[in-house]
């Protein structure tokens, strides 16, 4: 049984073919537009030749009338082409009935004049045969077997005619039948080439078409995926001016590899910062989770913090708050950005009551003593984006710091709030003594006074949710707690990280403007897992829907006239209006290195200086065989015993005229063979329309020289043989008037005029032919052209994203979410046996950042933050520190990693060595931090020092946070690596003893300094590693 991806590949065909033919019946239209009204034109010419020579109605009858109703016709058809519902289901047939015209137009000619000869009508039968194959709607098959239609019927219906019902066989009829059938032969061989030619570009243009709407498809999701991305980190007004300017910068490189270069380093050092005044601040903790995860497995605990930041974020958004960040289970939102809010701290507060109430049903329902604890202060911030890597949104002011000891000197299930929010609040929440300066020297020390708010939910059994009967995990005390909470939270059903980026409609942001929300509520029910995988299951049948839908919009553009319509071409002379789009098309890419015959083909195909003199020299000769042939291969002496001033002719006999008639009836084939030559010329498809055009009229010009001056007499002395043929009275063709014949024969018999009016018919039929050839290839060629520009710009826009990706994830975690093997419906959680994790901080900047009307309110303070973090950033891309993880900055403190890259949970020795070699390198990362920073001391005359706490051991690493993803590390290794940063010293880098250990042993020398009091983990023993012998080496990576 075949498999499923087939059955769509084939599918996929089958649409595309369909496309396909469609595009060919459009890209039909004008050419069949174009054959109606050469028809029209031409009959219109030959009635009012005819009536301006004043010919016989009344002998010419059928003439007439077959004419002007073949006028009518193409009337009628053009009308019906123009009306393009009726055009496109009925092509097929109006193209039949314009055959058909023409077919019996052909046999009117034939048969309507007093006399039938065995070359009567051939170029009109020609003309027939080639617009079946480069004018009307056919496909070749149907090309080929109308055009045998076409000639076989002229062949059979004159040698009917000539042999059985006529008395007189004429002379040669057998050469000139087979000379008919070269000559159509001819016809449709050059017709059928310039159709498989034309096919076969036609089908390249489509191609090209679909893959520039390809590239157009995915230029658009890209521009999606770049904005889901930044959107998922960053609010609006920022990322878009960090996108373009990095857009600028890798647009001004066009370089591939310096580009690569700039979207790895990304070295600019731009501030994205902005003051916004009146707004609140809320900063939360969930009091008790500590003690939950560590009973909890890697998969428990982040699928525990997704649900909860989850719901927390649903709250924010709900009350007009924007989270900031996630710090471990801390979190904090500001209320008033970036469009300030008139009721920014009662909005903080509402979000504070929610989530302790939010919190408060996860432990009636659990069991779980677990708890909130909420501060809440209203002032000013500057928020922002500092550092190259990694970027995560944070705001930062005196306030904002008040607002974290709010917290910290909070209680459990209260929202701590400030007198400043107090009075914002303008008595909407009852408050009582807060007590605050009790519980944080912080808010001792600058005498802040404090209340609780009191939750109008407490009094009001009504509005309170206890009161609903909630379910309860109550399996028994069988059951960890950590289990209990997940199953509950579960329920919650909040979206995974990255989850928007499946959807290409659109992408969820909390960005706020004019205090509406932008775009859809995050759902609190779970998607039935069905649907997802429905939505999921295949990334490509959706892309080549898409490309679908496109591709029959561009189409049925085609079809309203309007790609004629481009900005990139010419209108008279189709050049284009740009220099070096012509200078490209002119002169393409260089050959390549090929053996001889393919390199010639290739030389004639893309070397203008190969193919023009090629086909310059081809077509002279076939216009000076064609011209040879009509001047120079008979002679015409013994005619002249026959003529009598000029081309009258003298008295002859029946013998004569049989003479006169074998030493001319080759008059006929010489114009054929320049109306061949005429076609010749027009089937160099890749030669330009001015040169074509050159030739034609160049070839035209003489064949009209030698026809109406140099050869004049022969053409009339043969009208004259030919009228008396058909009289028994010659005195009407002697008569010396040289339109006696004309009048009698009529125009399409008379030779002279037969001639001037096929070589003008095919003058204008190849003219039309070579512009229509020459508007589809630089279609084509412009169609590439725009394939290879979008096909730049992609590159530029997934070296973008990359870089955008990377500066969400690691590149390890990035591949899992953008990619063709997306996993956007799983939560992403990895456990690690050994990481190493640093926090470097540099404390003197709290005494350094000031809040004044020099420093422009901070900013200016920030400026210096942001060099020392993009500096400390920068030693991410030395090659030796490509193990090293940027996981976040907290105000002034850096946290890295090392170890998250390799296989997780790891055992045998190699691997042991390798994750104590990156312990190793974390030191030689941070006496790096350590020379970076005495460097901007140098230039900045400042004094800051560098406090470093290293600690190694398992970690949980992960992606939570539907609305902001972020990647983070947790576990009791990261905990201890906060406190040996917290309580080491300026200067120094401190290390548990179990990675002095490891140290040790990797020729590391480190100096004990005892017991300190740590607190959640009591007395610990620690080191501080000697940077003496280092320091040199992290100077030298500086």
């Amino acid at each position: 049984m075949p498999a499923k991806g087939k059955y769509m590949l084939n599918e996929q065909e089958t649409k595309n073919e369909a496309l396909y033919r469609k595009f060919s019946c459009i890209s039909q239209y004008q050419p069949l537009v174009l054959l109606l009204g050469l028809s029209m034109l031409s009959c219109v010419i030959l009635l009012t030749l005819f009536f301006a020579l004043e010919l016989s109605a009344a002998e010419h009858c059928a003439f007439v009338s077959v004419v002007s109703g073949s006028l009518c016709v193409f009337l009628a058809v053009f009308v019906l082409v123009c009306m393009e519902m009726l055009s496109q289901r009925w092509r097929r047939l109006l193209g039949l009935i314009v055959w058909a015209t023409h077919l019996t137009m052909g046999y009117t000619f034939i048969f309507s004049g007093p006399i039938i000869l065995p070359w009567d009508q051939v170029p009109f039968f020609l003309f027939i045969i080639f617009t079946v194959y480069t004018m009307l709607p056919f496909q070749l098959w149907y090309a080929v077997v109308l055009s045998v239609i076409s000639s076989l019927s002229h062949i059979m219906v004159l040698t009917l005619r000539l042999t059985i019902y006529n008395t007189k066989i004429p002379p040669f009829l057998a050469n000139q039948l087979l000379s008919n059938a070269v000559v159509f032969l001819c016809g449709s061989v050059v017709g059928a080439f310039h159709k498989v030619l034309m096919e076969k570009t036609l089908r390249q243009t489509f191609q090209d078409t679909l893959r520039c709407l390809s590239m157009r498809v995915k230029l658009e999701i890209e521009k999606r995926q770049q904005e889901n991305l930044l959107q998922s980190v960053l609010p609006v007004y920022i990322s878009m001016k960090m996108k373009l300017a990095i857009m600028e910068r890798l647009q001004d490189c066009k370089d591939k590899e310096e580009q690569q270069r700039l979207v790895k380093d990304n070295n600019f050092h731009s501030l994205y910062v902005k003051r916004h005044e009146n707004v609140s601040i809320l900063y939360a903790d969930i009091v008790g989770f500590t003690r939950l995860a560590s009973d909890c497995s890697p998969k428990e605990l982040v699928l525990m913090l997704n649900e909860l930041f989850g719901k927390f974020d649903q709250i924010a958004k709900e009350n007009e708050c924007m989270r900031i960040k996630i710090l471990g289970d801390c979190y904090y939102c500001v209320s008033g950005l970036p469009v300030s809010l008139p009721k920014h701290a009662k909005n903080c507060v509402k979000m504070g009551l929610d989530m302790c109430e939010a919190i408060k049903q996860v432990r009636e329902a659990t069991g779980v003593d677990i708890n909130m604890r909420v501060g809440v202060h209203s002032g000013n911030v500057l928020c922002g984006v500092i550092g190259l890597r990694k970027w995560q949104f944070d705001v930062w002011s005196h306030d904002v710091t008040l607002a974290n000891h709010m917290e910290s000197g909070g209680l459990a299930g209260r929202v701590h709030i400030t007198e400043a929010t107090l009075k914002h609040l303008n008595k909407a929440y009852e408050v009582e003594e807060g007590d605050g300066h009790l519980r944080d020297p912080y808010l001792k020390e600058l005498n802040v006074h404090t209340y609780l708010v009191i939750d109008p939910r407490s009094k009001d059994p009504l509005l309170s949710g206890s009161s609903v009967p909630k379910p309860r995990v109550n399996d028994g005390l069988k059951m960890r707690a950590s289990v209990r909470m997940t199953r509950y939270l579960e329920s919650w059903g909040a979206v995974k990280p990255f989850a928007h980026l499946q959807n290409r409609e659109g992408f969820i942001t909390d960005t706020i403007v004019n205090g509406k929300p932008r775009s859809k509520d995050i759902p609190l029910r779970s998607v039935p897992g069905s649907k997802i995988n429905e939505r999921n299951k295949s990334q490509k049948s959706k892309f080549d829907e898409e490309l679908h839908n496109e591709m029959t919009t561009t189409i049925d553009e085609l079809s309203s006239k309007q790609w004629s319509k481009s900005e990139e071409r010419g209108s008279l002379a189709m050049w284009f209006p740009k220099k070096d789009l012509e200078k490209q098309r002119l002169f393409p890419d260089k050959l390549s290195r090929c053996r001889l015959l393919p390199a010639v083909s290739e030389a004639v195909v893309k070397q203008p200086c190969v193919r023009l003199p090629l086909a310059t020299i081809t077509a002279a000769v076939i216009i000076i065989l064609a011209v040879f042939n009509l001047c120079f291969v008979h002679d015409t002496t013994p005619l002249t015993e026959y003529l009598v001033d000029g081309p009258n002719l003298r008295h002859t006999n029946d013998s004569d005229e049989q003479k006169l008639q074998e030493a001319l009836f080759y008059l006929p084939y010489s114009v054929y063979c320049c109306i061949l030559s005429l076609i010749a010329c027009g089937v160099f498809l890749r030669v330009s329309f001015e040169l074509k055009v050159l030739f034609l009229t160049l070839a035209s010009t003489a064949y009209y020289i030698i026809i109406f001056s140099t050869k004049k007499e022969l053409f009339m002395f043969y009208g004259n043989i030919l009228c008396s043929l058909t009289l028994n009275d010659q005195r009407n063709c002697s008569s010396g008037e040289d339109d006696s014949s004309l009048k009698w024969i009529g125009l399409v018999k008379h030779p002279q005029v037969m001639s001037c009016i096929y070589i003008t018919l095919f003058l204008v039929t190849m003219l039309i032919i070579s512009q229509q050839n020459e508007y589809c290839f630089r279609q084509d060629f412009l169609l590439k052209y725009k394939n290879r520009t979008e096909q730049d710009e992609i590159e530029t826009r997934e070296n973008l994203n990359r870089l955008l990706l990377e500066n969400v994830l690691p590149a390890h975690v990035a591949a899992l979410f953008v990619g063709e093997n997306k996993k956007n419906e799983d939560l992403y959680y990895k456990s690690y046996d050994c990481v190493c994790v640093m926090f470097a901080s540099v404390p003197d900047f709290k005494e350094f950042y000031t809040e004044c009307d020099i420093n422009k309110e901070g900013l200016e303070c920030l400026r210096l933050l942001n060099e020392i973090i993009a500096d400390f950033d920068e030693l991410l891309s030395k090659p030796k520190f490509s193990g090293v993880e940027k996981i976040k900055t907290i105000g002034s403190t850096y946290m890295a990693a090392a170890g998250l890259s390799g296989t997780p949970v790891q055992e045998n020795s190699q691997d042991r060595e390798r994750q104590q070699a990156q312990i190793g390198i974390m030191v030689e990362f941070a006496i790096a931090l350590i020379g970076k920073l005495d460097g901007i001391n140098r230039h900045s005359f400042n004094s800051f020092r560098l406090r470093v706490g290293i600690n190694h051991g398992p970690v949980i690493a992960g992606v939570i946070g539907a609305r902001k993803p972020q990647y983070d590390i947790w576990g009791n290794t990261v905990n201890v690596a906060s406190r040996m940063e917290t309580t080491g010293e300026l200067g120094k880098i401190q290390v548990t003893e179990e990675t002095f250990d490891v140290l040790h042993k990797l020729g590391y020398s480190c100096e004990c300094r005892g017991l300190i009091n740590v607190k959640g983990k009591g007395e610990l023993k620690t080191f501080f590693v000697c940077t003496d012998m280092s320091k040199q080496q992290g100077m030298g990576l500086s």
